[in-house]
């Protein structure tokens, strides 16, 4: 489902209906570049791909910045997209979730936080999902994404994001819908893989972090 939000909209929205889970600070020096980047722009629209934070709809809408979220993991758990191929083999109905997601015009965002979703996406969308990601995004607009570190270990739990300053974030565990488990952390990427799968785009720039994460900002 996709929801918008604008600039001194008053709207609010109920964080995916999911048990609160505790939560734990940490800073981001990608994501203060990031503010820092956006705050020479005007008109700024933005796309959070993450799990839905109230936090985040307030601190940008109150800029009077355009706001659109969709949850991508949880769209991705859609039973009805698990499906076979001529071989029998499992797989995704890739041509159905890029239309029920992600379905926006061409050239309509000027950043993108893409969070630590690709650690957590089933592997036959991870690729189609940044490749669709590229169209949406304006010429020099920004991405900001999270990797886990080999060292951050399987239980890595899935996450919502709430921006809390310039570089601050509150970071929540959130469990599977309908299951009280978490989601698993399914890969790990390293610089290489990571730089392949932003080929499309124009820079990368990489911060390592002290919690077993790697940050980089991604300019389009």
């Amino acid at each position: 489902m996709l929801k918008w939000f604008r600039g001194n909209s008053g709207q609010t929205t109920a964080e995916g209906g999911r048990e609160a889970r505790p939560r734990s600070k940490r800073h981001s020096t990608a994501l203060k570049e990031l503010n820092r980047n956006l705050a020479r722009e005007e008109n700024i629209s933005i796309l959070d791909l993450g799990a839905t934070s109230a936090a985040n709809i307030s601190l940008f809408t109150g800029k009077g910045m355009k706001l659109c979220t969709e949850d991508l993991i949880a769209a991705s758990g859609d039973p009805e997209l698990q499906i076979k191929d001529p071989d029998g083999n499992p797989t995704y109905d890739l041509e159905r979730f890029l239309k029920d997601n992600l379905a926006y015009e061409l050239r309509s965002f000027d950043a993108v936080l893409f969070w630590d979703i690709a650690d957590y996406l089933p592997e036959p969308l991870v690729k189609p999902v940044i490749e669709r990601i590229c169209s949406l995004m304006k010429p020099g607009g920004y991405l900001l994404a999270f990797f886990h570190t080999k060292d951050a270990g399987p239980d890595s739990p899935y996450s919502r994001y709430h921006i809390t300053g310039d570089d601050a974030l509150d970071v929540q565990p959130i469990a599977r819908k309908g299951s009280g488990g978490y989601y698993k952390l399914l890969r790990v990427f390293n610089n290489r893989h990571i730089e392949n799968l932003f080929r499309d785009f124009s820079s990368l720039k990489f911060f390592l972090a002290r919690d077993n994460m790697r940050e980089v900002l991604i300019v389009r």
